[in-house]
């Protein structure tokens, strides 16, 4: 069987379609079909009658960030036709495990597989908006009900890979039944080069893309005035006199992958101190009450800022935890894992945890692993978790490359991997460890996050 365009198309939809339940929009397949053919995004904004940017700078980011999560991989323009080649091919594998199994049983015995496949099967199409969300009480009724209420600021911590997204998208879409306006905008689909090198590209930039968001006409030209009245203030005036004022409900802002901003000081002292100022118009102005901010964050804030202008010593602080030993279970479960019954026992399950915690997208992987590969045991596959050859491999070598691209970084783990206490690190490189989700902060203090890290980067250390 051939991988092709065609194949690489519907592997996406599926893998796409199961994880936020809707399927590749027809910008998204102009801008696939196009990196398939290593076409460059002005000749395919050019050929379908797009603007560049808005191919460039917003399709393209957020479908690489679609795919990133579907996939369980980073995404980019670069990889992603062996990322779904990869999925393409472990299907294949799942497939050819599962026929090998059957050759084994008695004609009835198939019969009755077959047909109970078919219903579980047109049970998954029927059934598709499953929700496989484990709760961690009592963040999302607090996150909730906090942002009901009138110039509301949430702060949300989490390191990168524990569900913030998430907890994020459940947030939200419980918002929206209250009828309010929702927005979701990450800083990861800004373009360094061009939006994070000037405070005013940057604003317009930030206002274009929550205007869309909101399904509004864009008039940022009738209220910015950088020359007169500068570029915070345009900001200011173009949310007050035309996006709150033209909504008819409260809007929830929110602004993930905050942190991204932290190395461009031009940038955030002035941004952050707009916030900061937005959330205090709400006590004096009920049309600022319409505008309530999630801010989200994989790191602490190592950043210098003044105390009076910084939106993170202001509102509701919510840092997101692992899974406990239930929620794991209920996890395992919502995978199509049964507890104790035909699939794995409770004891295996906390010799998983004993190796990645309650860490939400290593055991998703594992599981994901058990479910698709019938043959496939938990022994075996803790055996060669922390190897080359493990399920987590592809996840280890991204962590590994990065930290030989940053040696202080690398550095600074090996003080962490060599001392089974946990060691007092510089503080910009241990909460960027921290951000990365390779250990955990306990005040000053890190410690590896988990077993895994420890065993596969321990026995590296010295290559560090």
């Amino acid at each position: 069987m051939k991988f092709d365009l065609d194949k690489a198309l519907e592997i996406a939809n599926q893998a796409v379609y199961h994880t936020i339940n809707r399927n590749l929009t027809d910008v998204e397949i102009i801008v696939f079909k196009g990196a398939w053919a290593r076409e460059e995004y002005d000749a395919i904004a050019a050929k379908n009658q797009y603007s560049t940017s808005y191919i460039s700078q917003d399709v393209a980011p957020k479908l690489w960030k679609i795919l990133s999560e579907a996939l369980e991989e980073k995404v980019k323009k670069s990889n992603f036709k062996e990322a779904l080649k990869r999925r393409w091919q472990l299907q294949l594998n799942s497939a050819d495990n599962l026929s090998i199994a059957n050759k084994s049983k008695q004609q009835d015995l198939e019969s009755d597989r077959q047909l109970k496949n078919k219903e579980i099967e047109e049970n998954k199409q029927k059934n598709l908006t499953l929700d496989t969300y484990v709760e961690r009480p009592p963040i999302e009724s607090i996150c909730y009900e906090t942002l009901l209420q009138p110039g509301a600021l949430v702060r949300l911590k989490a390191p990168s890979l524990m569900g913030k997204t998430s907890l994020i998208t459940r947030i939200l879409s419980q918002i929206t039944t209250e009828g309010y306006h929702t927005v979701n905008l990450s800083f990861e689909l800004a373009d360094r080069s061009t939006h994070l090198t000037n405070l005013n590209k940057f604003l317009r930039w930030f206002c274009l893309n929550i205007t869309r968001e909101l399904g509004l006409l864009e008039r940022l030209d009738e209220y910015w005035d950088e020359e007169g009245i500068g570029a915070k203030v345009s900001c200011t005036t173009y949310f007050e006199e035309y996006l709150l004022s033209k909504l008819n409900s409260p809007l929830v802002l929110c602004l993930d992958d905050l942190d991204l901003l932290f190395p461009y000081p031009e940038i955030y002292e002035d941004f952050f101190g707009l916030l900061r100022s937005w959330h205090e118009k709400a006590r004096s102005r009920k049309l600022w009450q319409k505008l309530r901010l999630l801010i989200a964050h994989s790191t602490d804030v190592y950043i210098r800022l003044n105390i009076n202008q910084s939106p993170f010593n202001v509102g509701l602080p919510i840092e997101l935890p692992e899974f406990t030993s239930e929620q794991v279970q209920e996890f395992a479960s919502l995978q199509g894992l049964e507890i104790d019954k035909l699939g794995i026992k409770k004891q295996e399950l906390m010799s998983l945890m004993s190796l990645v915690g309650g860490h939400p997208y290593l055991l998703k992987q594992a599981f994901v692993q058990l479910k698709n590969n019938p043959n496939l045991t938990l022994e075996h596959l803790l055996e060669r978790a922390p190897t080359d050859s493990g399920i987590y491999s592809n996840h280890l070598r991204e962590h590994w490359l990065n930290l030989q691209q940053h040696p202080h970084l690398a550095t600074a783990f090996k003080q962490v991997l060599t001392t089974k206490k946990s060691v007092q690190l510089e503080p910009i490189s241990a909460y960027q460890l921290q951000s990365m989700g390779l250990v955990k902060l306990s005040g000053n203090q890190a410690e590896v996050r988990c077993n895994l890290y420890r065993q596969y980067f321990g026995d590296r250390a010295e290559s560090f």
